[in-house]
């Protein structure tokens, strides 16, 4: 069993199937849709809540959890798991309150249990990016790595992993408060695609195309010009509902750069609130050790 126990929050939309495999404790967000309280990936799915926002005249709302989810699972792993070591890394703190509650959490579990260490990080990014830091985590916790090298490691991610994404619309963003630097880009037209990312753990402008074709082809010079046509790089594409999309700009990068590891990966309904369905993009960053 890894001696570090790794810990983040539904919105890094890490797949179901690498959250078994590498051990990861996800917490889940709240979405609030009328008098409706959803737990993201536990009471509502991916398929079901698209096919429903893109009909929604108004907008769920959605919350982090609190301190007290966090502190139930870290005590959890804790008592009933023997963990002394725990790596909880969380989406920006700009954009959400996940990572402050999860330091009052470890606050209130070093009054009852001084022994445990935990390491609250921050992200400042967002979806596979910070997913990207919780995967490289829980790796080198099943490999054996105590909680000082892991969130180490995790911290140097921090600056280095991107997130690029365009959709149909920046209105989702607009409507639910996430829009950041962005602002400037919400109100253009129907056939403009604008290219979004997480800088300082903010969104803003990355630019703009006339179809999505000129998007993913602009995505992907980004990435070029970042890290080089020499570079290597992981990436996890990323999509609300637009799997084909997403599987267009996979052909398009791998042309052009050296991808050593990928993902495909469905954004989590609570994260799929803010970008609306058909987003589709991808969140990278460079490996020199690959």
């Amino acid at each position: 069993m890894a001696k570090v126990a790794i810990v983040t929050d539904s919105v890094a939309s890490i797949p179901e199937k690498l959250l078994d495999e590498l051990k990861i404790h996800s917490v889940a967000y709240y979405i609030h849709r009328g008098t409706e309280v959803l737990r993201d990936l536990i009471t509502i799915q991916r398929p079901e809540f698209l096919e429903w926002l893109a009909t929604a005249r108004i907008l769920p709302t959605t919350a982090s959890p609190g301190p007290g989810d966090y502190y139930s699972l870290y005590e959890k792993l804790a008592e009933d798991q023997g963990v002394d070591e725990i790596a909880s890394i969380h989406i920006s703190s700009k954009t959400s309150g996940a990572y402050q509650a999860a330091m009052v959490a470890n606050s209130m579990l070093q009054e009852r249990l001084p022994g445990i260490k935990v390491e609250v990080i921050d992200s400042l990014n967002a979806s596979l990016c910070q997913g990207w830091m919780v995967i490289e985590a829980a790796r080198a916790s099943l490999a054996g790595k105590r909680l000082e090298e892991i969130a180490r490691r995790v911290k140097q991610m921090v600056p280095i992993t991107r997130m690029i994404q365009t959709a149909d619309t920046l209105k989702y963003l607009y409507m639910g408060g996430r829009i950041g630097l962005a602002k400037s880009l919400a109100g253009t037209l129907l056939n403009i695609k604008p290219l979004i990312g997480v800088e300082n753990g903010v969104v803003v402008p990355l630019g703009q195309a006339r179809s999505r074709g000129k998007a993913y082809q602009m995505m992907v010079e980004l990435v070029v010009s970042a890290v080089g046509v020499g570079g290597k790089i992981k990436v996890a594409y990323v999509h609300a509902g637009a799997l084909p999309e997403v599987m267009k700009i996979k052909q398009i990068l791998e042309e052009r750069i050296q991808v050593v590891e990928s993902i495909v990966a469905e954004l989590s309904p609570a994260l799929a609130v803010h970008t609306g369905p058909g987003t589709a993009g991808f969140c990278y960053y460079p490996v020199i050790d690959a």
